[in-house]
């Protein structure tokens, strides 16, 4: 079982890191576009709207990450 959830676990971290630097990119360009929005304009970017998803995304695949290493250290016991 451990040669099944160590990958797990790495393509978890690879997924979570992915997922923050999509997240830092989205920021970055949002920041870029609130410099040059209209002021009167309402409501979230699009970019804004990335930078949310990917962060809740990282979120869940920490949380996930986190549950498989809690199996794999109640299993070693």
């Amino acid at each position: 079982m451990n040669y099944i959830l160590v990958p797990i676990i790495v393509i978890l971290m690879i997924m979570v890191v992915v997922s923050l630097v999509r997240g830092i990119v989205a920021f970055i360009n949002s920041t870029r576009e609130d410099l040059n929005r209209d002021p009167n304009m309402t409501g979230p970017t699009p970019n804004q709207v990335l930078q949310n998803k990917m962060m809740f995304n990282r979120i869940k695949y920490q949380a996930a990450a986190v549950l498989v290493c809690a199996i794999l250290l109640a299993m070693a016991r």
